[in-house]
């Protein structure tokens, strides 16, 4: 039983589907109602072949931006071993790493994002290292560039792709103003599929609701795109998400 009490306040959850489940029974065993609305899908990369190619080349150090970049390399690389020095942007994706028996050697202490890791003594001279990126299609070009900027030669195998579900909101939009206290997000793109997903009329009922983030930089975005309440996690994982839900709960009981 979890010492959290949400007091029955309805959370959506906006996580791809075959994401959401441990935050769904965490929202569920606190006394909160979490409320299924995955604003993002995720599908293997339309090519694997040249991307599985890059994946077993020779690589000084490979770097692996999240958990679904692990799980689609390492569907590629069918049972194949990794050699190379291997990163994590976050604990997610180290977590991830190490169920499949790799050990991480860069993992970020303070902050779980590009910026963290770019902050690691051990990517601060970069002269002839050879740096895969792991990421899905589209991904952010900071870690990349950054590497890049410091010397290294940087590929990027993009393993799996992220796109916007095709759902009807209208269900959730009947019942939002009974049934949605308190929105999350943990990706500018989800925030951005959510906004398109919900429509116009529904953009009024999202931009009232608070709305929880888990980085500065979504902040940033989310305050830019006019949402009135936005709540700030202190970091991507479970155990941060539930602590900011809890706090904002006992502030507005």
């Amino acid at each position: 039983m979890s010492d959290l009490d949400l007091k029955g306040r309805g959370i959506l959850v906006t996580r791809a589907a075959h994401q959401a489940d441990d935050l769904v029974e965490r929202i569920q065993t606190s006394q909160g109602r979490a409320i299924r609305f995955p604003a993002l899908e995720i599908l293997a990369c339309e090519q694997p072949g040249p991307v599985r190619d890059l994946l077993q080349r020779s690589w000084d150090m490979i770097i692996f931006v999240s958990p679904n970049a692990v799980f689609h390399a390492l569907k590629l690389l069918a049972g194949n071993r990794l050699q190379a020095t291997l990163g994590a942007v976050g604990e997610a994706t180290a977590a991830a790493l190490r169920q499949s028996g790799y050990s991480i050697d860069l993992l970020p202490a303070d902050r779980y994002d590009s910026e963290g890791l770019l902050m690691l003594a051990p990517l601060q001279e970069m002269t002839g290292q050879k740096v895969l990126v792991v990421r899905g299609e589209g991904g952010r070009a900071l870690l990349g560039e950054g590497l890049q900027a410091r010397g290294a030669e940087v590929g990027y195998a993009e393993v799996y792709r992220r796109v916007r579900p095709a759902v009807d909101p209208y269900p959730l939009l009947a019942q939002w103003q009974e049934q949605v206290d308190l929105v999350t997000v943990t990706s500018i793109e989800v925030m951005e599929n959510l906004i398109a997903l919900v429509g116009d009329s529904g953009w009024p009922l999202l931009q009232h609701t608070p709305l929880l983030v888990i980085s500065e930089r979504m902040l940033r975005h989310a305050e830019s795109r006019g949402f009135q309440t936005v709540l700030l996690a202190a970091g991507a994982n479970d155990d941060a998400i539930m602590s900011a839900i809890q706090n904002w709960v006992e502030r507005t009981s």
